[in-house]
């Protein structure tokens, strides 16, 4: 397991955007599997009249942050500035299949399908309690150098 000071040494995301909370299991080019606990005291429940339902972009960008750790897990880029920065270049085959609400822990799975130097496909699902309620058909990732999107 790696909690949230691992995490934090190998992708350069923080408090509040960092929403991957722990690494249950990892292997290197293959696959992760992270946790989420979703909690009401997130800012997206700081207005009053916030909706129980955890935001659907929340949930897709913790999936993304997942995929963003297994490709960097053995090569880190804890500064964004000093590497290459990770850019989504494609989503698709996306299938919401339930809310995921504050109590919730999102366990999501990915699997690196194929990568290359500077791009790599992904694709997973996210669980509640062994209930999916995510599928991520395919998720593509650009690397591109800090300095070139300045």
């Amino acid at each position: 397991m790696t909690g949230l000071a691992g995490i934090r040494r190998i992708i350069p995301h923080r408090f509040p955007v960092l929403l991957v909370d722990r690494v249950s299991e990892v292997e290197p080019g293959s696959g992760i599997v992270t946790l989420k606990a979703v909690s009401g005291r997130e800012p997206c429940y700081a207005d009053p009249d916030a909706a129980d339902a955890y935001p659907l972009g929340l949930l897709m960008e913790s999936w993304a942050q997942s995929a963003v750790l297994l490709t960097r897990w053995e090569n880190p880029n804890p500064d964004v500035l000093a590497d290459k920065v990770e850019l989504i270049s494609g989503i698709r085959d996306v299938v919401v299949h339930g809310d995921v609400v504050p109590g919730d822990v999102v366990e999501h799975h990915v699997r690196l399908v194929r990568e290359v130097s500077d791009a790599a496909i992904l694709a997973g699902h996210s669980l509640v309690a062994g209930r999916k309620v995510l599928e991520i058909g395919s998720f593509t990732m650009a690397r591109r150098r800090a300095e070139e999107l300045a």
